[in-house]
């Protein structure tokens, strides 16, 4: 089963955007792109809206395209790669929502 992956989250306070987007170049993209059963993986940063006023309720949205989910499960997710880069990224985000997707056809 394939299934698309969005985490949505606020950097913590007093974490830098700077220091978060480098770690995300030079970590967290070789890591999780790395995973086989990883298709492809965005992190996005929310710049505004287009329309309305006021704060958003994120600073990031990241996307998952992941085609094999259970084995993801099962084994990636468990494993020491993505074990050891959720330790990194919690010390980052604040409350993230990980949210499963399916396009409507």
């Amino acid at each position: 089963m394939a299934a698309n992956l969005m985490l949505i989250y606020k950097l913590k306070p007093g974490i830098s955007p700077a220091d978060f987007e480098d770690w995300v170049r030079s970590t967290d993209y070789p890591a999780m792109r790395g995973l086989q059963r990883v298709k492809s993986f965005t992190t996005y940063r929310a710049t505004g809206r287009l329309i309305g006023e006021g704060p958003l309720s994120m600073d990031y949205i990241e996307v998952f395209e992941i085609p094999d989910f259970a084995g993801f499960v099962e084994e990636d997710l468990s494993g020491t790669t993505v074990q050891s880069i959720m330790v990194q990224f919690m010390g980052f985000a604040e409350a993230p929502q990980f949210v499963l997707v399916n396009e409507v056809k």
